[in-house]
C-alpha cells in the first residue's frame, strides 16, 4: 500500500527553522565562552547585569523570559566563579545579583566572542538588526496570541 504523503514536512516548519538556527548560534558561542569559563545561559545572565546594572533575581528572570527556578542555578555558579555577588535588599526577600570587579573585567574577552560569532553569521550590520528586530516582533506575537485572554463580562 502505497503511503499518503504527510502535509506536515519538517523543512517547511518555522519552530525547526528557529530551532535549527538557535541551535547554530549557541554552539558557535558555546567554545568561544567556555574558554572564558561561562555556559551560553550565563552569558545571558551576564549580558543583562552588563546592560542593566544590578538587579533583582526576579528582575534577571522577566528580562531573560525565564522562571526565577531557572536563574538561580546560573547565579549560583556565577558567583561560584566569583563573576557575580548576591545581595539581600532592605526587603530580605529581595536578593540583588551584581557584578563584581572580574565580571566587569570580563565584558571585554566576551565582546570578541560576540563578534566572532556575528562575523559568522555573514550577516551586515542591517541585515542582523532587522533580523533580531522580525525575531522580536515574532516573539511579542506568538507570546500575546498565546496570553489568556480577559474573560468577557457577563
Amino acid at each position: 500500500m502505497a503511503s499518503k504523503k504527510s502535509r506536515l514536512q519538517l523543512d517547511d516548519q518555522l519552530c525547526f527553522a528557529l530551532y535549527a538556527a538557535t541551535n547554530a548560534v549557541v554552539r558557535a558561542y558555546r567554545p568561544l565562552l567556555g574558554e572564558l569559563g561561562l555556559t551560553y545561559p550565563q552569558y545571558l545572565v551576564m549580558l543583562v547585569l552588563w546592560q542593566d546594572g544590578a538587579a533583582p533575581t526576579h528582575a534577571l528572570a522577566e528580562r531573560l523570559q525565564l522562571g526565577s527556578n531557572a536563574v538561580t542555578p546560573l547565579v549560583d555558579k556565577l558567583e561560584a566563579a566569583g563573576f557575580v555577588t548576591r545581595v539581600r535588599g532592605t526587603d530580605r526577600r529581595v536578593v540583588f545579583v551584581a557584578l563584581t570587579e572580574a565580571g566587569i573585567e570580563l565584558e571585554g574577552k566576551v565582546s570578541a566572542a560576540q563578534q566572532s560569532v556575528v562575523c559568522r553569521t555573514g550577516l551586515a550590520d542591517r541585515d542582523l538588526a532587522d533580523l533580531r528586530r522580525e525575531l522580536k516582533d515574532l516573539t511579542d506575537r506568538v507570546a500575546t496570541a498565546a496570553a489568556p485572554q480577559d474573560e468577557p463580562a457577563r
